[in-house]
């Protein structure tokens, strides 16, 4: 009885089996994050490039690359705080982004690595780990704990963004060869989306061509909307939901770049045109053909590429990425699900129409995700036959369909309406499986109690 009541004296209850073992699943996820971060930056080092944790120090003077990806990473944060902390988060925010702003235009500072950044930004990486500074200091018990994940659910949104940038700049360093050729012919049995797409685009003129670059380019944005959505009620409840948009997000980021160091694509754009961003050209280019002229079916073979461009393409995250926002915002009001349903319409446009994927890497992507959504959701309502089932399949479609990209390129280009029906069919079989399998982990809705009838006395 004295514990229980030292325990309600300090606003924490007592630690039960399950309570630390979610506290240990979390700091070891915490050491597994900064032990891969650490080894990401010596792995970036030795090629002569600046890791994650070095751009993210430098950003907390020079002109970050993202602003609004600093301030998204803050409002991920804020969702722990009182309304009160909140506004005073943000005006502390504000203003000292303010004052660096100041700072740097007196003396010149440009931005991270001599390349100009955002004016905004900095301020938001401040606060974000000031709170940290607090949980250490002035928290204890669940409100620590609460506070830190906040925090920690912030920087691992930026940092995730940072180890991507520094992933993508290795696979540009250790895979010179690309296997656009055999993603190319095989692309031929879905009839070549990504020239069809390109040419599309091309039409629409630069309005449409505007606004595709906005939705493709502010992807990480449309995410935190959603995930503010979901998380709304942190800051009441005092607890962080069991599921949510972030956790996929971040093992999407996580494990799709080792697929780009198996499988080595640099897309439609740059091995068949011009390139894009400022790296590849014609001279790299196995062709000129994109978007008029599909390729030739050939003997596909790897091909040499630039040291710059990414081999980022197989599987598409945008395509990944967007598919976990339409599914996390089906629970969301009217506004969110038309958001995420156009969201996910236009992040598939443009991936195809500005030649940055072919279309066997947005099918990828598509079963890339469903599989991981699966296996985090599995993991919180617990395994069952059709959990195991769906895991299992889209994991061996997922292998089969790289291998025969890989192996079998030009059968499936001689025989499109064979290879092609079973392709999206496959991919509808996993997208129905992932439907059936977690409708049964929703909420059922209650059903509303029978209202009595009014009883009239007797005169």
């Amino acid at each position: 009885m004295l514990s229980r009541g030292l325990s309600r004296i300090s606003g924490t209850t007592a630690s039960t089996p399950g309570a630390r073992s979610r506290k240990r699943l979390w700091a070891a996820a915490g050491v597994t994050a900064l032990g891969f971060l650490v080894v990401l930056e010596l792995t970036a080092r030795r090629y002569g490039l600046p890791g994650p944790l070095t751009h993210q120090v430098a950003e907390l003077v020079y002109r970050p690359k993202s602003g609004a990806l600093l301030y998204a990473g803050l409002a991920l944060t804020l969702v722990v705080l009182t309304w009160r902390q909140r506004f005073i988060a943000v005006a502390a925010a504000l203003g000292i982004d303010a004052v660096l702003a100041l700072t740097r235009w007196v003396f010149g500072i440009g931005g991270v690595g001599g390349i100009e950044g955002r004016a905004f930004g900095n301020g938001a990486l401040w606060v974000v780990l000031g709170c940290g500074v607090v949980a250490l200091t002035r928290r204890t018990g669940a409100e620590r704990t609460l506070l830190l994940k906040g925090v920690g659910l912030g920087l691992l949104l930026v940092a995730g963004r940072k180890t991507g940038d520094t992933w993508l700049l290795i696979t540009s360093r250790t895979r010179p060869q690309v296997l656009d050729p055999y993603v190319a012919t095989a692309d031929h049995a879905l009839g070549n989306p990504s020239w069809v797409a390109g040419r599309i685009v091309e039409a629409t003129g630069p309005i449409g061509s505007h606004v595709l670059d906005a939705v493709y380019g502010q992807l990480a944005v449309a995410a935190v909307v959603v995930a503010l959505y979901q998380l709304r009620n942190v800051a009441a409840e005092r607890r962080f939901p069991a599921h949510h948009l972030v956790r996929t997000f971040l093992v999407i980021g996580l494990l799709g770049p080792a697929i780009y160091m198996i499988y080595p694509v640099v897309g439609p754009v740059f091995a068949y045109g011009t390139g894009a961003f400022g790296t590849g050209s014609a001279h790299w280019a196995v062709a000129e053909l994109w978007p008029h002229t599909p390729p030739p079916i050939g003997t596909p073979h790897p091909v040499v590429y630039d040291a710059i461009t990414p081999r980022n393409c197989m599987p598409s995250l945008h395509t990944a990425w967007a598919t976990a926002i339409f599914i996390h915002s089906r629970r969301a009001p009217r506004f969110l699900r038309v958001a995420g349903t156009f969201w996910l319409l236009a992040t598939l446009t443009a991936t195809l129409g500005f030649g940055y994927h072919y279309g066997i890497d947005l099918v990828a992507g598509v079963v890339f995700t469903l599989t991981i959504e699966t296996t985090l959701r599995a993991l919180d309502h617990g395994w069952n036959r059709l959990a195991v089932r769906q895991v299992a399949g889209g994991t061996a479609f997922f292998t089969a369909l790289l291998l025969s990209v890989r192996f079998l390129p030009v059968r499936m280009a001689h025989h499109p309406w064979v290879a092609g029906p079973l392709v999206l069919l496959a991919t509808a079989a996993v997208i129905y499986g992932y439907v059936r399998t977690t409708a049964r982990w929703e909420p059922n809705p209650v059903p509303p109690a029978p209202r009595a009838e009014p009883q009239l006395e007797p005169a």
